[in-house]
């Protein structure tokens, strides 16, 4: 129970830190028009990249670099996750007071509490992606906060809680959408535990 504690209070930490950085996000707005809703819940693949822009997936699982007016996201690596070739140093001590946790500049690598975690690869390389992922696995991933359902569990700032408020439907569209984008080979680190991030 002192685990759970903190655990939801992360996760509500995180879903507002998400909120936060979905209303500064760099992505520039997309301005759809009225009806883009309805014509995309007729394609299961242009629903799913609604649900998948509208939910600021991308804010974390596509990393920002630096370009000419500040951070941007790096689309040739969209939702791969945490860049392969981007090592990260131990992360800082968080002193005792009202901060949480800290961020990589790319938005890919958080660290607290739970430890240090890396965003996912999204995209359907079968090596280092979703690509052997069956919809069951991502649902029951998105239903459990475990990997594939049975794994590990899924840690901070990831707000799989609100993900898991779609629809079996909803999430169908998803993983369609998921499985639709361009494979990019990204071989994300695993967690490392709190003993080991200090």
């Amino acid at each position: 129970m002192k685990l759970f504690v903190p655990l939801m209070l992360l996760s509500c930490t995180a879903g507002l830190a998400a909120f936060v950085m979905a209303a500064s996000s760099p992505f520039p707005p997309s301005n759809p028009s009225p009806d883009t809703h309805e014509s995309a819940a007729q394609d299961p693949v242009a629903h799913g990249k609604y649900l998948v822009t509208a939910m600021g997936c991308a804010d974390c699982h596509t990393p920002l670099k630096l370009g000419a007016h500040g951070p941007e996201p790096d689309m040739s690596r969209w939702l791969s996750g945490h860049p392969d070739t981007l090592a990260m140093p131990p992360a800082p001590a968080i002193p005792p007071g009202p901060w949480g946790f800290v961020g990589a500049a790319t938005m890919t690598a958080w660290s607290g509490p739970w430890g240090t975690s890396f965003t996912t690869n999204l995209t359907p390389d079968p090596e280092t992606g979703l690509g052997k992922w069956t919809f069951e696995q991502f649902r029951d991933a998105v239903r459990s906060g475990r990997h594939e359902g049975r794994g590990r569990p899924i840690l901070p700032p990831m707000p799989w809680m609100n993900v898991a408020a779609l629809t079996d439907a909803d999430l169908h569209d998803v993983f369609g959408y998921l499985r639709s984008i361009p494979a990019i080979v990204n071989h994300v680190p695993q967690p490392i535990p709190p003993a080991e991030t200090r």
